[in-house]
């Protein structure tokens, strides 16, 4: 059964009430047709003022106001179990019955004190994202860019083995292959040694590429195995899916990025043509975001808990045996954004850095379907002179979705930015970088699902030579780009009509 099925399996309830009413309105309930249609209208306009109040983003309510105001029990029916925060209730309760995790041996004030001094703006925002996600800034000491996920792929087989005290594995999808046939290979092995090995997927992410059976082979092996928001049955929380990707490795090494478990992601197996994506590897002190990310996740949605030692105790130095001076590169805050929480951090995040953007704004994405907040930020930027530019697919994995982020482009161009296609491939990046200072990594798309209803992860780097790394593969990119403007891009308008019917559903995407 797979994604689309299940898509129009939770729709199809809902479609099937609307249906069942009309027949008992006509058949049964006749000579009250008006009187009941006309209830209905003011429930349906009572259902519009409520939508219309809360504080959400307005492409969303536009989408949910349609379909209320077309089709009111079966729109009333879906928003309110799919729709509504208020859905989330039950993935909430776990996180809170868990309880806080041990207080963070980082002290950040005197780190505020520094980045306060020489960028008071930046050191705004870094509070702000501290404040909304609980999760702290960190000098990074260390840092590795990987233009590619063939070559992160190599950089994690090499610090599995490494591994002594814990490996902790978080990822959207997780597929049989190259890559995690070798990957489990040495995870095994490490558990036979005591290891603590922890793996955790998303169930609707890795629906078609790993089933029970595997997960069990898994624990045979010693390997605790566990799926996030399983999806036994359509319910409420089944938008809220696990986007994060994450390895951790004894607390003094984690991995993140846009790169899967899966062979096309590190080109062994090909299906869009190239695939361009990007990581990193951090270690030292700011690796301690990542354990407690994990942590709290694996504590709340497995009914098993992490040992807290691995939360209080200072992590091995990432060259064990060796007397390294300690390197200080700039600051880096790894945070995740929630669903859960009123505020969408990441959204946020973007609007504000291309508020505060006088030069340049770059980004990696392979979708592009922003709200009209961070829309309305790309065009401002631009309009007042800010070199923005945006690498897209040139092979889409999903071509709707490929149709709709292109719907957003004639309105981008026309304010001045800057929009390319890799021509080799997909592009599955996530990241930006902004005036060459600030910049971040992580699992993000431009897309409504990932800035509003998923779970993802995200890095932020300031001062960090990773971001000069991350500038130069963006124009090494861009040569094997074709750009997009508004005369290619075959505008007719016929194609108007349908970029805005596409542009109203892009947030079901």
């Amino acid at each position: 059964m797979n994604k689309v099925f299940r898509r129009i399996l939770a729709i199809l309830p809902a479609v099937l009430l609307q249906v069942l009413w009309l027949y008992v309105l006509f058949s049964w309930l006749s000579r009250w047709a008006v009187l009941i249609n006309f209830a209905l209208s003011i429930l349906s306009f009572l259902f519009v003022l409520y939508l219309i109040t809360k504080q959400e983003e307005s492409t969303y309510k536009i989408l949910w106001l349609l379909v209320i105001l077309t089709f009111p029990l079966p729109g009333a029916a879906l928003y309110l179990c799919f729709g509504n925060k208020r859905t989330t209730k039950p993935l909430q309760k776990k996180l809170d019955a868990v309880g806080p995790l041990p207080e963070s041996r980082t002290d950040t004030e005197p780190l505020y004190a520094e980045l306060s001094a020489e960028n008071r703006r930046l050191s705004q925002t870094f509070r702000w994202i501290e404040g909304r996600t609980g999760l702290k800034l960190h000098r990074n000491c260390e840092a590795g860019y990987f233009p590619l996920g063939d070559e992160l792929f190599p950089e994690i087989l090499a610090e599995l083995k490494k591994a002594e005290r814990f490996i902790f594995v978080e990822y959207f999808i997780i597929e049989n292959g190259l890559m995690w046939d070798s990957m489990v290979e040495i995870l095994a092995e490490k558990a036979a040694h005591g290891v603590d090995v922890r793996v955790l997927y998303d169930d609707l992410g890795s629906i078609s590429t790993y089933t029970k059976e595997n997960a069990d082979a898994l624990r045979r092996k010693g390997i605790r195995c566990a799926s996030f928001n399983p999806l036994v049955f359509v319910k409420g929380t089944l938008n809220c899916r696990d986007h994060r990707k994450m390895l951790i490795i004894d607390g003094r090494v984690a991995f993140s990025g846009g790169v899967n478990l899966a062979d096309e992601y590190i080109n062994h197996v090909v299906k869009y043509g190239h695939w361009k994506d990007i990581g990193f590897r951090i270690s030292g002190e700011a690796v301690e975001n990542f354990t407690r990310m994990f942590a709290e996740f694996w504590n709340a949605f497995t009914g098993d808990r992490i040992p807290e030692k691995y939360l209080k105790e200072p992590a091995a130095p990432a060259h064990k045996g060796k007397a390294v001076p300690r390197t200080e590169d700039g600051y880096v805050l790894s945070y995740y954004d929630s669903p859960l929480r009123s505020d969408a951090v990441s959204n946020e995040l973007y609007v504000d850095l291309l508020s505060q953007a006088q030069n340049t704004a770059w980004f990696f994405t392979p979708y592009l379907m922003p709200g009209e907040a961070l829309l309305d930020a790309f065009v401002r930027a631009a309009q007042r002179g800010v070199d923005v530019r945006i690498i897209m697919p040139g092979v889409p994995d999903k071509k709707l979705v490929y149709r709709m982020s292109r719907s957003f482009y004639p309105v981008l161009l026309e304010a001045g930015v800057k929009i390319y296609e890799y021509t080799p491939g997909f592009v599955h990046a996530k990241g930006c970088v902004i005036d060459d200072i600030v910049g971040t990594v992580g699992t993000v798309n431009l897309d409504y699902r990932s800035l509003f209803l998923h779970f993802e992860n995200n890095s932020v780097f300031y001062r960090a030579s990773l971001l000069g790394s991350l500038k130069a593969d963006f124009l090494a990119t861009q040569e094997k780009c074709v750009e997009r403007t508004t005369d290619n891009i075959g505008m007719s308008f016929r194609k108007w009509i349908i970029d805005g019917v596409l542009r109203i559903f892009a947030p079901l995407c």
